[in-house]
């Protein structure tokens, strides 16, 4: 038995061991192939994210400008900043418009999603006729609202005629009426759109929940507080992050509604707008628009930190 083992333990390992060492090799040139599908999107990145946030990084501490490449000015682009009422002028309503659309955002299409989501013959024309502005570009769009808000446009005419006001409303000259007339455009392109995402995390909260909840005796406003608002709390959240970035960085409506000119006096500038302004055109301060640009970054930075933060804690106290 004893000299069978050791025979058998000789032949072993007198095996060739060429096929483990070509299996070796073939698995090692497979290592290869997920980069080598990655590259495609790696090189966009590269070439249209990662180098130019490089550029505004270097061009943020520069004088330069459309014609000339500059020279190294430290920070004193960043203390002009400080100064510059324009730029104080667009971060304040850049400000407000996160703080006054972003609730919208989060709430509204909820609803609606908790709406279009029942069983009906109707349902899937509400569906699409809700979600027919995102799919509309901002230009189109903010050319419709602003012949409708014009002094003799719909609106006014539909006032008028109902005796709701004596003189048409100033919707695109006075400054807060045509800032919050852009976040009514806003709110209004949006809502399909995180309509689709609400729909999609609703078929994922658990119907004897609200088969509990309805034998319990919960009305709707009771069902919607307990059952619908706590399943789709994670997706509120990130609803929130999304519409925050989008809210900070709008142009296209407040840029549409002002015809370009940011607003009587530019009182109407965002910062995605002043960015346009300085770092366009042959008088184009390009070294100023990167220092814009990065304040820009450092802010919706520090905005999507203390969201998550917040995110997360709650996460814990649950």
């Amino acid at each position: 038995m004893s000299s069978s083992t050791d025979l058998a333990v000789r032949e072993r390992a007198a095996a060739p061991r060429r096929p483990r060492a070509a299996g070796a090799r073939a698995t090692h040139r497979w290592r290869f192939v997920p980069w080598l599908m990655l590259l495609p999107g790696l090189a966009v990145v590269i070439t249209f994210i990662v180098l130019p946030f490089g550029n505004t990084l270097r061009l943020a501490f520069t004088d330069a400008t459309l014609l000339r490449p500059g020279r190294w000015v430290g920070l004193e682009n960043f203390e002009r900043l400080l100064g510059d009422d324009r730029f104080l002028t667009a971060l304040l309503n850049s400000s407000l418009y996160v703080v006054c659309v972003v609730p919208f955002m989060m709430l509204l299409p909820l609803v609606l999603a908790t709406l279009v989501s029942r069983p009906g013959r109707l349902m899937g024309f509400f569906r699409t006729s809700i979600y027919m502005p995102v799919v509309m570009s901002s230009v189109v769009v903010g050319l419709i609202w602003t012949s409708m808000l014009d002094r003799r446009g719909l609106v006014n005419e539909t006032l008028a005629t109902f005796g709701a006001i004596a003189e048409p409303v100033p919707f695109l000259t006075d400054r807060w009426l045509l800032l919050f007339s852009a976040m009514f455009v806003t709110v209004w392109m949006g809502l399909g759109y995180y309509m689709v995402i609400y729909l999609a995390a609703l078929a994922n909260i658990d119907g004897t929940l609200y088969d509990a909840a309805a034998m319990d005796g919960a009305g709707v406003v009771r069902t919607f507080l307990s059952v619908t608002m706590p399943g789709v709390r994670s997706t509120m959240a990130l609803i929130g992050v999304l519409s925050s970035v989008a809210a900070f960085r709008v142009f296209g409506e407040v840029y549409v509604l002002t015809g370009g000119t940011g607003g009587v006096g530019g009182r109407n500038l965002t910062m995605t707008m002043l960015i346009q302004r300085e770092g366009t055109g042959l008088q184009a301060q390009t070294g100023y628009a990167g220092a814009i640009s990065l304040v820009m970054f450092v802010v919706l930075g520090a905005l999507l930190v203390v969201q998550l933060w917040l995110q997360q804690r709650e996460g814990r106290t649950r």
